[in-house]
């Protein structure tokens, strides 16, 4: 296991702890020793790990880590990811699972990877991957949060704390889209899908341990509604203080304007 990096500020936010780094190399260091540390608890005590993964830049950081964790049996991980566009070619780079794929699970080959496939019948879709997440408790998400708040596809439109479905068809709202041309994903915002399969929050907050890594300028606002803000649906982020088991990683540019709590 490596060295785990030193945040600058510390603290609390509701439940969920708070770990500020100067940068984002430093908070991937950090976030990936806990997740890996996490992941291999769970595999001592069950003998294996269930793990949710997101996918999106703002993650690149913790996953580079996750590669270097030693002492993680991958063979014994189901992995998961937590939303897919729908009507994307199968061979569309902006896919998440082709993102996770490329970027995480070729590398460390998990013994059981569940992709989701938002090319067919979309209902039937969501029943079978609600039906894999149902066979067994979630140990582990790693998550991030979009410039709206959202977390996976749960934009403040859609978004619902007491969602009874785990998998769901979503429409994507104006800002979502729009960071995806932000981040590079696509070259416009009439290339962005406005459509998506995403795990709902319950469905989410179901995992035990929840690592949630945010990086950057373009969040802050998010990041402060989400640790300040109410508990609402106008930043489904926001309901993460609630999680007995959560921390928040980010760097000093996504942090500045919540700094009011150090």
């Amino acid at each position: 296991m490596k060295e785990q990096s030193r945040p600058l500020w510390m603290g609390e936010a509701g439940k969920m702890r708070v770990r500020v780094h100067a940068d984002r190399a430093a908070m991937g260091t950090d976030a990936s020793a806990q997740a890996g540390a996490a992941i291999r608890e769970a595999i001592a005590a069950k003998g294996e790990a269930r793990v949710v993964f997101a996918a999106a830049p703002s993650q690149n950081e913790l996953y580079e880590g996750l590669i270097r964790e030693e002492g993680i049996d991958w063979s014994r991980v189901t992995a998961f990811h937590m939303d897919e566009y729908i009507g994307l070619a199968a061979d569309a780079p902006q896919r998440f699972g082709t993102y996770l794929s490329e970027r995480l699970f070729s590398r460390v080959r998990p013994g059981r990877v569940e992709l989701i496939d938002g090319s067919g019948g979309i209902e039937r879709e969501c029943e079978r991957y609600a039906a894999q997440l149902a066979e067994s408790p979630i140990d582990v998400v790693c998550l991030g949060i979009g410039e709206n708040g959202h977390i996976a596809f749960n934009d403040p439109p859609v978004a619902d704390f007491r969602d009874p479905l785990l998998v769901k068809a979503v429409e994507l709202d104006l800002p979502c889209r729009q960071q995806q041309v932000n981040d590079g994903c696509f070259p416009n915002l009439d290339a962005v899908p406005t459509h998506a399969i995403t795990l709902t929050i319950p469905a989410l907050m179901s995992g035990a341990r929840l690592y949630c890594s945010v990086p950057g300028a373009t969040k802050r606002d998010a990041v402060k509604e989400m640790m300040n803000g109410p508990i609402t649906t106008a930043c489904p982020a926001a309901i993460l203080r609630e999680h007995p088991d959560v921390t928040l990683f980010t760097d000093l540019d996504a942090f500045r304007s919540a700094e009011g709590m150090a």
